[in-house]
């Protein structure tokens, strides 16, 4: 396999540590820092592929952290956090994050979701690539899966992976209408449960980033009690 490079933070070191055991044992190499002010710092430096970040730290939380983060980078991240309520989790997803864990998490379980965030950041638009496809148009809005970058009107917006995943997926076939649970299936390549307010969450991130108008959409159109899809302008 090709040596991934993780970020770990968490103020407590030996979740840290922890962590690090089991992706030393699966072939990935491994940075640590024990705060958010830490982790910028090293991505500064540092070729990191995925993040796996805690919520409540010192000097700077991983929410805040979350936020500076995007304002750069589309790298995967992995939310770790004590709080188990749903609100705290769309929370999580709203800033950014890809993937929202609660503690005490099964390292296995985390392992897993750390294969399928990597598979989908390095491998991102494989389907539209292999058809020849690696520009796709609606209108005034244009993603290439090979640069991983999106465009309206010739300016470049910047997505999550998640949310560039959901929007390639709509975009491949304007007009379709693909069920919420679709949508979940196809991008986090799980069982869909409770998967509503997930989506939700990342469409509205994607109308905020790619709309005039994110309260009346012209491209990605939700249709009630179905799904959402891309429509034609």
């Amino acid at each position: 396999m090709d040596m991934y490079t993780i970020l770990v933070v968490d103020d407590d070191a030996d979740i840290r540590s922890g962590i690090e055991i089991y992706l030393k044992n699966e072939g990935y190499a491994v940075v640590q820092a024990e705060n958010g002010e830490e982790a910028l710092a090293l991505l500064a430096t540092t070729e990191v592929h995925l993040i796996i970040l805690d919520v409540m730290m010192p000097k700077l939380d991983g929410i805040q952290a979350t936020f500076k983060i995007r304002a750069e980078r589309n790298i995967p991240i992995i939310m770790l956090s004590a709080k188990v309520e749903e609100a705290d989790q769309i929370l999580g997803l709203s800033v950014g994050a890809d993937d929202y864990m609660t503690k005490p998490f099964r390292p296995l379980e985390l392992l897993a979701r750390v294969k399928s965030q990597l598979r989908r950041y390095m491998t991102l638009g494989t389907y539209a690539v292999e058809n020849n496809a690696a520009t796709i148009d609606v209108g005034d809005l244009s993603i290439n899966v090979e640069t991983k970058q999106c465009f309206v009107s010739g300016n470049e917006v910047k997505l999550t992976p998640l949310e560039f995943q959901i929007l390639t997926l709509l975009m491949q076939h304007p007009g379709r209408v693909y069920p919420i649970d679709a949508i979940y299936e196809a991008v986090w390549q799980e069982p869909a449960y409770n998967a509503a307010n997930i989506v939700a969450v990342h469409i509205r991130k994607i109308r905020e980033k790619v709309e005039a108008n994110p309260k009346n959409p012209q491209y990605v159109k939700v249709v009630w009690g179905v799904g959402y899809k891309i429509e034609q302008p």
